[in-house]
């Protein structure tokens, strides 16, 4: 889920920014601390949305720096337990397929693509023995997440399953929509 979190926060600008506004630089260096930053508080930073307030500057002495107690809104990318999220396939393995889902990717195991026996073809393909159905890189997919793992904060881990109704392969789903319905 993306979401827009305040933070409050000491921001150091190095003396090279002096010339500039103090809010382009504290703006330059928020970006520079939070660009790529990850926690399982707030997730995965994706951009500075706004400053909402700097106070007067502090210099440190012997750093020569400027140090802004600030308070900004950050663009975050949180990933939940039984979120549905889109993406694209980006990489077939024999064990599962890796699902690009913005500023992550994700891993959906060989047993949770679909409702079939699963087999990894010679061309990087994931087959399904009866519904012949198939998956490969670059394909359009609906996932729910089930797994989400900050224990390596820099890399966490997210598990998704393709096997509940209406998740899939967006062809899988307008084929599933265009099925007759079984008489009870």
């Amino acid at each position: 889920m993306f979401y827009k979190t305040t933070v409050k926060d000491h921001i150091r600008v190095s003396p090279e920014l002096f010339g500039v506004s103090t809010k382009e630089a504290v703006i330059k260096m928020i970006k520079k601390k939070y660009d790529g930053y990850i926690s399982p508080e707030i997730g995965i930073v994706i951009d500075v949305s706004d400053v909402k307030k700097i106070e007067d500057g502090t210099v440190i002495p012997g750093d020569g720096a400027s140090f802004y107690s600030s308070e900004f809104e950050l663009v975050t990318y949180k990933p939940e337990m039984q979120e549905v999220v889109l993406g694209r396939i980006k990489d077939i393995t024999d064990f599962g397929a890796f699902i690009n889902i913005g500023p992550i990717e994700g891993m959906i195991h060989v047993s949770q693509t679909m409702d079939d026996f699963v087999s990894f073809g010679k061309d990087g393909v994931l087959n399904g023995k009866e519904s012949k159905r198939s998956l490969k890189g670059g394909d359009r997919c609906r996932a729910r997440m089930i797994a989400v793992s900050f224990k390596d904060v820099n890399n966490p881990k997210l598990g998704l399953t393709m096997r509940q109704p209406w998740l899939g392969k967006f062809e899988w789903m307008e084929e599933d929509k265009n099925k007759p319905k079984k008489a009870k």
